[in-house]
């Protein structure tokens, strides 16, 4: 793959361009915490969205995206939301160094990769990370992976119209091989955690579901939240968000909770609290507790945050049942996608013997199994003629 992007590059452009690699990301605990600034654990994969890049000469930046045969084209200084939809993630990052100030020259790319459409893996994010790696090289302008981040995540919010949070953007590009990340999506300071593979895998089953109810639940759930930060200030000012609170607080004044924002505030609380258990359990290699953590966060999200749907609750079910799999859980905005599955490396082949056997996509088909492997954040695999 990687070598017919950089072959496409040089039949079309001429020249030898240079390589990144920009991975997607699984987030092993701590959903819908992030916009209440609270705590993640997210990690890079070997899935990826590889970029070949150079310069050119015509204040053009031209643009090919292998895997759809679709190219655009565009003056320097006409950097605008357009009716391509992919472009728009690479111009909404253009314009963030445009907006800082910068001229940046014109260049040619051509990107593609394997990060599953729909499975909650962030392709938008490694896409959007890996131009701006891209162009961070090419100018030399010396910006640190979190200022690549900012814009990334800048670009998916002004030019794809989606007000995401940063943890897709961050753990993309500071990603390391064996580790995840536990992000304090407040001050975004972070810590590296060791996440030994030698004995387990990370599998992903895709339900097939699309996310259908998941933007404007995602907006309820956000107001819900928000309501009960605003119940709990009356009483305790240095709550911000509800990562200040605590279960206390709210037992206090519960007789003024309405009961969906009771379940809301009480899943995030006991959420944050979870992603801490599950670093002290890493620290140990102590992979049990890890994957019991796990079974709780889908609990959680299926009981009081109401995010899941039948198909991940199955999903999950039928991952408990199975031996050698020590914890499942949905991951990402709910209502569809995927599950997340901590499997014993020598369970793997039964595992999915066993999803195949007893899960069918609503279409009738066997869903997609996706192992994943943790590795490095967005790098340059080539710096030939760069």
């Amino acid at each position: 793959m990687i070598q017919n992007i950089k072959n496409t590059f040089i039949q079309k452009f001429g020249t030898e361009p240079f390589i990144v690699k920009s991975p997607g990301r699984v987030n092993l605990i701590g959903e819908h915490t992030d916009y209440n600034n609270g705590f993640v654990l997210p990690a890079a994969v070997n899935k990826a969205i590889y970029f070949a890049v150079g310069p050119n000469e015509l204040n053009l930046f031209r643009f090919y995206a292998i895997d759809l045969d679709e190219s655009l084209e565009t003056a320097v200084d006409q950097i605008e939301i357009c009716s391509v939809h992919w472009a728009n993630y690479l111009l909404g990052v253009i314009a963030q160094f445009v907006k800082e100030g910068h001229s940046v020259n014109g260049f040619d790319c051509v990107f593609g990769g394997d990060v599953p459409l729909g499975a909650g893996m962030s392709s938008s994010a490694a896409i959007e990370c890996g131009m701006a790696f891209a162009i961070n090289h090419l100018q030399q302008f010396e910006y640190n992976r979190l200022q690549l981040a900012k814009f990334a995540q800048k670009a998916e919010h002004e030019y794809a119209g989606v007000q995401c949070g940063i943890m897709d953007q961050f753990a993309s590009l500071h990603g390391k091989i064996n580790q995840v990340i536990k992000l304090d999506c407040r001050s975004l300071e972070y810590e590296l955690f060791p996440f030994n593979m030698t004995d387990y895998q990370l599998v992903l089953v895709n339900t097939g579901v699309k996310h259908a109810l998941a933007s404007s639940e995602y907006n309820i759930r956000r107001r819900e939240c928000e309501a009960g930060v605003g119940l709990l200030q009356k009483y305790f000012p240095e709550v911000m968000s509800l990562r200040d609170a605590n279960m206390e607080m709210i037992r206090e004044h519960i007789s003024e909770f309405p009961m969906n924002v009771y379940k809301r505030c009480s899943y995030i609380i006991e959420e944050n609290h979870r992603v801490d258990l599950a670093c002290a359990a890493l620290q140990h290699s102590d992979f049990e507790t890890f994957g019991q953590l796990m079974y709780q966060s889908h609990e959680g999200l299926k009981n009081k945050f109401e995010v899941s749907c039948p198909e991940l609750n199955q999903l999950v079910e039928i991952a408990s049942g199975i031996e050698g799999v020590i914890g499942a859980r949905m991951m990402g905005g709910g209502f569809g996608g995927c599950t997340i599955n901590l499997v014993e490396r020598n369970a793997v082949p039964l595992f999915e013997k066993m999803i195949n056997e007893k899960y069918q996509t609503p279409e009738g088909k066997k869903p997609q199994i996706i192992e994943v492997v943790i590795e490095d954040g967005t790098h340059l695999l080539s710096i030939t003629g760069a």
